[in-house]
């Protein structure tokens, strides 16, 4: 199953609500395809399962067909409730002997096999009752993540014994400090079964509400209906694994990179001798360690270091490297929706 909505704010001004940033080609190729072929390479994987969007329908059937990849079904929703609404759908369409692999269609992974086999082993698990999450190893004490504490060893990985928020600096330095914590992946591994049990469980009305909204047909597209859009948004990560007792972690050591910063973008970017990652029609003089993306039109730029400067024909963002978190909420604050002027 592969989630495939959102807005990418945090990837502003190129990634928006009409091409987010899993459709772009930030790196060697587009994420969502990236994640296609990724799948595809698990063994005894089923059709696919994509949850979208309408205004994303033809940019998800383009990936399809990049990939030769068929799919199973494609939930498309009359608006964005974020992840629990969207795995229970995929889970009242599928059969319920089968396991979820369910992955954002924007994350990265830099060794696909080392991913396979952590699938494999949480595969495992799932088909004795556990919701598995993975989780990743930290490497710095990250603000922008949210973090999981692991307990009792168990076959290849751990009990969860909470889900944190994301922290601040200091509780991330204590966190990191610690070495208890994993951050959350976001990505997930339950039988259809256990998922739509512990749903009904935590969360019965949002259960009713998105089968109220299926229609009867549930193979190819499926357009859900309107009523979809009372269901209340939260993600799966609140509304069941913080309270299921049968949460486990897996550590992965793959590559992983949810991709969500320009500092992230540039960290995997092919960059110059000076450290710089320039991309498109870029004349730079005594610059270092910098960002910069042209759209439509020619930057220049001098005597400057660790800047992320992006360029499209509705605006120009100017950010420190460092502080590249902060796109999120700027994001909010500009209106670029193809200004007449």
């Amino acid at each position: 199953m592969i989630l495939s909505g959102g807005a990418g704010t945090r990837l502003w001004p190129l990634s928006t609500r009409d091409s987010p940033k899993q459709f772009l080609e930030l790196l060697e190729e587009p994420l969502f395809e990236a994640t296609l072929r990724r799948v595809r390479e698990i063994p005894g994987v089923g059709p696919v399962t994509v949850v979208t969007g309408a205004e994303h329908v033809p940019a998800v059937e383009t990936a399809l067909a990049a990939t030769s990849t068929g799919f199973g079904s494609m939930l498309i929703e009359p608006s964005g409730r974020n992840t629990a609404p969207a795995v229970i759908a995929a889970a009242l369409v599928s059969d319920p002997g089968d396991v979820l692999l369910v992955l954002p269609s924007d994350h990265l992974i830099a060794d696909p096999d080392a991913f396979s086999v952590a699938v494999g082993a949480a595969v495992a698990s799932a088909r004795e009752g556990a919701l598995v999450t993975f989780g990743i190893e930290p490497t710095r004490p990250e603000t922008g993540y949210g973090y999981i504490e692991k307990g009792a060893a168990v076959d290849g990985g751990y009990r969860v014994v909470r889900f944190k928020e994301k922290p601040d600096a200091d509780e991330a330095e204590r966190l990191l400090a610690e070495g208890a914590h994993l951050w959350n992946s976001g990505m997930f591994v339950f039988t259809v079964g256990r998922i739509i049990e512990e749903a009904e469980h935590h969360v019965p009305e949002m259960v009713a509400g998105v089968k109220a909204a299926l229609p009867p047909e549930t193979t190819g597209k499926i357009w859900i209906g309107e009523g979809f859009s009372d269901v209340a948004s939260i993600s799966v990560d609140h509304a069941i694994m913080e309270k299921t007792g049968d949460a486990v972690v897996i550590p992965l050591d793959a590559g992983w990179s949810d991709i969500g910063s320009w500092q992230a973008v540039w960290e995997l970017s092919a960059r110059d001798e000076a450290g710089n990652a320039l991309i498109g029609d870029v004349r730079a003089l005594d610059v270092t360690g910098c960002y910069v993306h042209s759209g439509s039109r020619t930057i220049a730029i001098a005597g400057v270091e660790g800047l992320v400067v992006i360029e499209t024909p509705d605006v120009v963002l100017i950010v420190p490297r460092e502080k590249a978190q902060m796109v999120r909420d700027l994001a909010t604050r500009v209106p670029t929706a193809h200004r007449p002027d």
